[in-house]
């Protein structure tokens, strides 16, 4: 216990500070804000991507396809990528490009695999196709 707690408790139990009170000083103290308005907890990191699919096929009757990625295989394909030879990335980059698809392999970085991750559990990317009857959702 640090000496400032002490002093807090100290001047709550001599009746010089209401219970209130000491409740914000130690919460001031420890850097976070009083347990009646402190903040909810961090969420876990997300473990899966997933992908969820709902369709209604007119010959095959309904369809439910749910996806989960793991992170860690992310995470892997991330580190892998920085593996890569420049001029074998240079070639994936023109397929991918010839796609469609604008990347760069080398704008990837194993550093900054946990910043992608925490971004992704704010994604949520939902679908709805009333013609066909399709329902896609994305989320971490």
């Amino acid at each position: 216990m640090t000496e400032a707690r002490r002093q807090v408790l100290e001047m709550l139990a001599a009746g010089r500070i209401s219970a209130d009170e000491a409740d914000r000083l130690i919460g001031a103290l420890q850097g976070g804000e009083s347990g009646a308005t402190a903040a909810t907890p961090a969420q876990a990191a997300p473990k899966y991507l997933r992908v969820i699919v709902d369709a209604n096929e007119k010959d095959d009757g309904p369809v439910h396809i749910n996806v989960r990625v793991p992170l860690m295989l992310l995470r892997a394909g991330v580190r892998l990528a920085s593996l890569i030879p420049g001029p074998a990335q240079a070639q994936v980059n023109k397929a991918l490009r010839e796609q469609g698809i604008n990347f760069d392999l080398s704008q990837i970085k194993p550093e900054n695999i946990n910043e992608i991750i925490d971004q992704l559990r704010d994604l949520t990317i939902d679908i709805d196709q009333k013609s066909d009857d399709v329902k896609i959702k994305i989320f971490a």
